[in-house]
């Protein structure tokens, strides 16, 4: 399987940041799903994934993954959509929740190997 890259994530890597505590608390819009160990692009295997809406998160959150999402060039968004779709775990996480690549916006791989997509809904 392709690995996510370190630079194509880069930007969009949201580890360390002070609402990743948000995250460890099952939401309940959640999707959760065990994948076979795929390796990230920083080496970690990544566990399981979740699928989060960003509307579902906290103010600070959501004001902080917006943040990323304006900084972000679109480039480094569709390297890392491109990088989901070749993870056929994540793209059935998606798809369980009614989502697709396109409307992921951010990610997070934290130590325990848990791949967060952060999701969008078009306006």
């Amino acid at each position: 399987m392709r690995a996510f890259t370190l630079s194509t994530v880069a930007a969009l890597l949201v580890a360390g940041s002070p609402w990743a505590a948000a995250q460890t608390a099952p939401a309940p819009s959640q999707s959760q799903t065990s994948s076979s160990q795929t390796k990230s692009g920083e080496g970690i295997a990544i566990r399981s994934i979740q699928v989060i809406d960003v509307e579902e998160l906290k103010a600070d959150a959501r004001s902080q993954v917006e943040a990323l999402v304006t900084n972000a060039k679109q480039e480094e968004i569709k390297s890392l959509r491109a990088s989901i779709e070749a993870i056929p775990q994540a793209v059935s996480a998606l798809k369980a929740k009614g989502r697709s690549s396109a409307q992921v916006v951010a990610v997070n791989i934290d130590k325990e190997g848990v791949l967060t997509m952060f999701t969008k809904k078009p306006t």
